[in-house]
């Protein structure tokens, strides 16, 4: 007989569970039963710690941007950093990016929100890793912080997100390449 799971290992396996629905099934195919019998689990256990599927939507996606969250580079060039960064998020976001935007249609419908509520939703307090990306390579000489517009630091970030929905596939690194070379950097650079 298997050992129950409780606490922490029960709802890391619980929210596994309802991400791996939402990424194969969308969330039209996402049900709480579905989650409960992919989970091995019931109804009433879900239920305990959620109210309903949109409150274990937000709690999976929140799982999943947690768990696939890199690390802020820092190789001593804005370049190395962006770079670095796009190829992190773009090894493991891809298939983040097509559920949130893709197959969550009928979940911005059913509540009134948009991808941009949702990610929004999770942002972490305090400077976001372009902040601290552009902060080191203003000390650095590299730009002139005050001459760098939000949307400009999240250009090559969006162009990638871009590429993730007309593909639902990773980008190749020579686009990424192209992306930060031919785009970006002489957006940015004084």
């Amino acid at each position: 007989m298997a050992e129950r799971r409780r606490g922490t290992e029960l709802e890391n396996a619980l929210l596994e569970a309802a991400w791996d629905e939402l990424a194969e099934n969308g969330y039209a195919g996402f049900t709480m039963d579905a989650v409960a019998l992919r989970a091995g689990t019931s109804r009433p256990v879900l239920y305990r710690r959620w109210n309903d599927r949109h409150e274990l939507v937000r709690a999976a996606i929140g799982r999943a941007l947690d768990r696939d969250r890199p690390e802020i580079p820092d190789t001593g060039s804005l370049r190395g950093d962006v770079l670095t960064l796009m190829r992190e998020l773009n090894a493991g976001r891809a298939q983040l990016t097509t559920v949130l935007s893709i197959h969550l249609a009928g979940y911005y419908q059913e509540t009134g929100t948009s991808p941009a509520d949702l990610r929004g939703a999770f942002a972490k307090g305090g400077p976001t890793r372009s902040d601290v990306l552009f902060t080191r390579a203003a000390e650095r000489g590299e730009i002139k912080l005050e001459q760098v517009t939000e949307r400009m630091k999240t250009l090559p970030f969006d162009l990638l997100r871009h590429e993730f929905l007309l593909t639902f596939a990773p980008v190749p690194d020579e686009m990424l390449v192209e992306i930060v070379d031919t785009l970006f950097l002489p957006l940015v650079r004084p």
